[in-house]
């Protein structure tokens, strides 16, 4: 069964910023480059509501899946190198699992 993770981390007002900056120029390059971004579903930063999130939507085949990512992602050291330097600017972390309801379109 599929299993999508959404991860919500609430980021410190006046530090999005810096945060796109490391995404962008850290954190997106190396996940693409070691092949984890081909369970990426999409990054969102909130614009309305809860304000200063970086929500991000990940898509496995199942929960032994989703486990075996997050296990080798977070022995790559290039991506710790670039996750520690976002720690400081995270607030609070939220993860949230969710499978597709029976009807309608899947991501």
């Amino acid at each position: 069964m599929t299993v999508y993770e959404k991860r919500t981390y609430s980021i410190t007002v006046g530090k999005m910023s810096e945060i796109v900056r490391l995404y962008t120029d850290e954190g997106w390059p190396v996940l693409e480059a070691a092949g984890f971004g081909r369970n990426l579903v999409g990054y969102f930063i909130s614009d309305t509501g809860q304000l200063h999130q970086l929500i991000h939507l990940w898509r496995f085949e199942s929960d032994g899946d989703r486990r075996d990512f997050w296990k080798r992602l977070f022995e790559n050291k290039d991506f710790m190198a670039f996750a520690s330097q976002i720690r400081p600017f995270i607030k609070a972390q939220e993860v949230q699992l969710l499978v597709s309801a029976p009807w309608g379109p899947k991501p």
